[in-house]
């Protein structure tokens, strides 16, 4: 192949498509609309209407929405009050995410049983380690077949050399899209598009990206690491020269344990009585510590999360020297955090989070801490 062309004169960055792919093949499978999906097999008289999965209130967001209702430009993470302005015969269900946990479990076992090594990334997602695999494509039109039919849902593969083109293929044709690209292939679809379509590429780089002109993968292909190294830091800048190259070795891990979790609210008045609050952080610490125990789970690091109304985030945290799961004692560490960063103005959003875990009767578990 003939070496990538430098930046012209004009700021446009000419052709740098990636060489030729390695025999690395991995899969990316992610349930079609998950949560809405869910909901509908509930209620199936809901079935081609406008849904939209989010809890009613002021704050709220939108987790998902039926493809009946992105046609009206609801998206995921938008606010509630947008999406109803946009689409306002849409039907508003609250998630229930309990059944959709029993759901992912189905989904993901009947991937396990077909394939060998698995990195789930959420209970709607994971990546596929293909490679060595005598026919791909064909084991995975028998997995969707089959979760089709043992589970009534859709979902959506994508097949790359790689973790990061696996995920653009999957994403590209949705619902039940199905669809292989090597990296010339994910090259030719995508070069023009804006960088941020890239995974990993957040909107605080976008911006940076496009505030120097960089407004497509295209050109930024066509910028020097050691430019990029310079805007974005020696870390970043190298990473994004790869990316945009759609250049991914990040393996497959077969076990991705959480090292931390969370419960949060977002009030819709804010909060200002210490009562108030700490009556609402000890339900989400038993809430927590419930979740935790249902995965024989324990944690060394509690910490809380508050938001105050002018969108101010403050974190604070303290770790132990031996894991607990106990609810109550989790409550306890995390009002005193409360009381002694003491909130100085009324409270939009709190939180409490367990970090450093572990199973119970894996290596270093340890019995609760007594409270004294």
């Amino acid at each position: 192949m003939a070496p990538a062309r430098q930046r012209q004169d004009d700021g446009r960055a000419t052709d740098a498509a990636p060489a030729a792919d390695p025999v690395r093949c991995v899969g990316h499978l992610d349930c079609d609309a998950f949560f809405a999906a869910v909901e509908l097999l509930r209620r199936p008289e809901l079935r081609g209407r406008a849904v939209i999965v989010a809890h009613d209130g002021p704050r709220s967001v939108v987790t998902t929405a039926t493809y009946e209702a992105r046609r009206h430009g609801v998206g995921s993470a938008m606010p509630l009050s947008v999406a109803r302005r946009r689409c306002p015969e849409a039907i508003l269900v609250p998630p229930d995410l309990d059944a959709y946990r029993e759901a992912s479990q189905a989904v993901m076992s009947i991937v396990r049983d077909e394939i060998d090594v698995v990195q789930q990334m959420s209970l709607d997602e994971a990546y596929l380690e293909l490679t060595g695999m005598l026919a791909p494509r064909a084991a995975l039109r028998r997995l969707v077949a089959r979760i089709k039919r043992e589970t009534a849902l859709d979902v959506s593969v994508g097949i790359g050399p790689s973790k990061l083109v696996a995920k653009l293929a999957s994403d590209a044709e949705k619902p039940r899209g199905f669809v292989v690209l090597d990296r010339r292939a994910a090259w030719r679809r995508w070069a023009d598009e804006p960088p941020g379509l890239l995974p990993g590429i957040g909107p605080r780089t976008a911006t940076g990206l496009e505030e120097r002109g960089i407004r497509t993968i295209r050109q930024l292909a066509g910028v020097d690491v050691a430019q990029l190294a310079e805007w974005f830091g020696p870390r970043t800048g190298p990473w994004l020269h790869r990316r945009c190259r759609f250049d991914d070795d990040d393996p497959v891990e077969p076990v991705r344990e959480p090292v931390s979790e969370s419960r949060e609210t977002t009030f819709s008045i804010d909060l200002d009585d210490p009562d108030d609050l700490e009556r609402e952080l000890r339900r989400l610490s038993l809430k927590l510590a419930e979740a935790l125990d249902a995965q024989g789970r324990r944690g060394r690091t509690v910490g809380i999360k508050v938001r105050l109304a002018d969108f101010t985030t403050v974190t604070r945290s303290r770790t132990l020297p031996r894991s607990i799961d106990d609810g109550e004692l989790v409550a306890e560490l995390a009002v005193g955090l409360l009381r002694e960063y003491g909130p100085p103005a009324p409270v939009r959003l709190l939180g409490v989070r367990l970090a450093g875990l572990e199973l119970v009767d894996g290596p270093g578990a340890q019995l609760a801490l007594p409270l004294g």
